[in-house]
């Protein structure tokens, strides 16, 4: 048992797209960079060197690094499948939260971990094992995102709609614990509707260029002059993540969800809405603002987008759609629990917003339900709370005065190892 007196926990929040950092009791993580970092030379999976980069490689973290370009760097990320995979990658994020952003010594604060739901029970205990070992907190904990984003709605049962960057995850919460055989997930998320995005744009001729591929100035006429800027060893993953931040961008900020099925015919005549590129260039979208975010309804759309026809789920099986997966995962749960799960959908994940999404998700699953069941789709008001629902129920968490007993000790990980972890945060 931890007997911290004053706890101020670290909250951290390693996202398949964005990594969220805090302290424990603040409303919004005070950390928010990306999860995909910079490496320059070496190969993946190396031995740890002091920099936190194995095998010679030098990892760059954090929006800044990521943002600025260097000869031979390419993006790499931590995970496979939603899972970590390269803990090189992990331990240089863990590193530049304690020592860029949040300037914070571990070892003198508890550290409240999310995990995905469907974490294992080997990375489970790296995880423990590496933050101990590395950076010697007092106590930590590992607590599933769907837990935590049903604790930030104030609930401790819930049926979790977690849309994210790497996938949608559905998850059945009982009585503060993910029920695991509930878990149900496929890869369809923020990545793959920024791809057909992206694909949209092009397919009209459009070259969508990196921002720091041109320079924009002014000229003596007061026209803006555009001047491309060769750097001939960008590596092609370092482009296409900025290629594919600007069309996420666009998919953001025009994207929504249509009331009912997406239908061609029907939205062909739908005004087109215009979007500046950063290059000054104007582009005009038109139904491909509804039939994009349409793709978590309805995978089978990916066909119409040029090489997205091949994605396929997690098990190399067909992709199931968001009311799908919501469906299957009730359907793997007692029967006793099916009637308050249909009753208390929570949509979270930066994938979540979308307008018309919870809505839309409502209608769908109002239509297929049993009869003696009420639908009801929650999410919450605002956008931020949404994006960071899993941070602000680990802030939450950890900052409970009844949760204090519940942490994983430093000396209860020396005398018991790593294996402790999955009878006090089970």
């Amino acid at each position: 048992m931890y007997g911290g007196d004053e706890v101020n926990a670290l909250v951290i929040d390693l996202g398949s797209s964005t990594v969220k950092a805090g302290y424990a009791g603040e409303d919004t993580p005070k950390a928010l960079f990306p999860s995909a970092v910079g490496c320059i030379g070496g190969q993946a999976g190396g031995e740890l060197s002091n920099g936190g980069a194995g095998a010679g490689r030098k990892l760059h973290v954090g929006s800044q690094a990521m943002g600025f370009r260097r000869n031979n760097m390419e993006v790499v990320e931590p995970f496979r499948n939603g899972l970590y995979d390269d803990w090189d990658i992990v331990e240089a994020i863990w590193s530049h939260i304690f020592k860029e952003r949040l300037s914070a010594n571990p070892t003198e604060h508890p550290l409240m971990l999310a995990e995905p739901s469907f974490n294992t029970k080997d990375i489970r205990e790296k995880t423990v094992e590496l933050l101990f070992e590395k950076f010697s907190p007092p106590a930590l904990f590992l607590a599933k995102n769907a837990v935590l984003s049903s604790f930030a709605m104030g609930r401790q049962s819930s049926l979790v709609v977690d849309a994210g960057h790497e996938g949608i995850v559905v998850s059945a919460v009982h009585d503060g614990y993910v029920l695991q055989k509930s878990i149900a997930r496929a890869p369809v998320g923020g990545r793959l509707l920024t791809q057909c995005m992206l694909q949209s744009i092009e397919s009209k001729g459009i070259t969508v260029k990196p921002p720091y591929s041109f320079k924009r100035s002014l000229s003596s006429a007061g026209q803006w002059e555009l001047k491309d800027l060769e750097f001939p060893h960008t590596t092609p993953s370092f482009r296409r993540y900025h290629v594919e931040q600007v069309a996420a961008d666009v998919k953001e900020t025009i994207g929504r969800v249509s009331d009912g099925p997406f239908d061609a015919e029907q939205n062909a005549s739908i005004p087109t809405v215009n979007y500046e590129l950063p290059d000054g260039t104007e582009i005009q979208v038109g139904p491909d603002r509804f039939k994009v975010p349409e793709v978590l309804f309805n995978p089978s759309l990916l066909s119409t987008f040029a090489g997205l026809d091949t994605v396929k789920g997690y098990d190399g099986g067909e992709l199931m759609g968001m009311q799908g997966l919501v469906q299957d995962s009730i359907n793997r749960c007692d029967v006793d629990l099916r009637r308050d799960l249909y009753n208390g959908v929570l949509l979270a994940g930066g994938t979540a917003m979308f307008t018309g999404l919870r809505d839309r998700l409502e209608r769908e699953l109002a239509e297929a339900a049993p009869h003696n069941a009420k639908v009801k789709v929650t999410s919450p008001a605002n956008s931020l709370e949404r994006r960071f629902s899993v941070w602000i129920g680990g802030s939450i968490l950890a900052s409970l005065g009844s949760f204090q007993q519940m942490w994983v000790s430093k000396k209860e990980y020396e005398e018991h190892g790593a294996g402790i972890v999955h009878r006090k945060a089970p």
